[in-house]
């Protein structure tokens, strides 16, 4: 499956030099993915509303330990085709706002680093 590459300030899509929407290729676009796995709110996704991490639920309304919130990230990473590893490297709890980085490997052996 083709996905389409998001510019990674506004988290919005590009066009390539042509004007066309350009779409992401391998290994990045298994690192967008999980970004994007992990941007997505647990009951966001009309069609599976199980996918993306619980932050209204679990996270944003009672700051959980960091080891409950790496663990979410992990699940939610692991739910991309092809990612067959995740490890969250950095992660910042800071004012409501969690960011951070994880390490996904894909079944090629390839390593990107997704920020979230």
């Amino acid at each position: 499956m083709r996905t389409l590459l998001l510019d990674l300030t506004r988290w919005d899509l590009c066009l390539d030099a042509a004007g066309d929407i350009a779409c992401a290729t391998d290994p990045y676009q298994v690192a967008q993915d999980v970004a994007s796995a992990i941007r997505t709110f647990r009951g966001e996704c009309f069609y599976d509303t199980t996918l993306g991490i619980p932050y209204w639920q679990a996270v944003l309304s009672q700051l959980p330990p960091a080891s409950f919130i790496r663990s979410e990230l992990v699940k939610a990473a692991l739910t991309v085709p092809n990612v067959a590893a995740a490890s969250v490297t950095q992660l910042v709890l800071n004012d409501r706002q969690v960011t951070g980085e994880i390490d996904v490997t894909d079944t090629s052996g390839n390593t990107q680093t997704a920020a979230f």
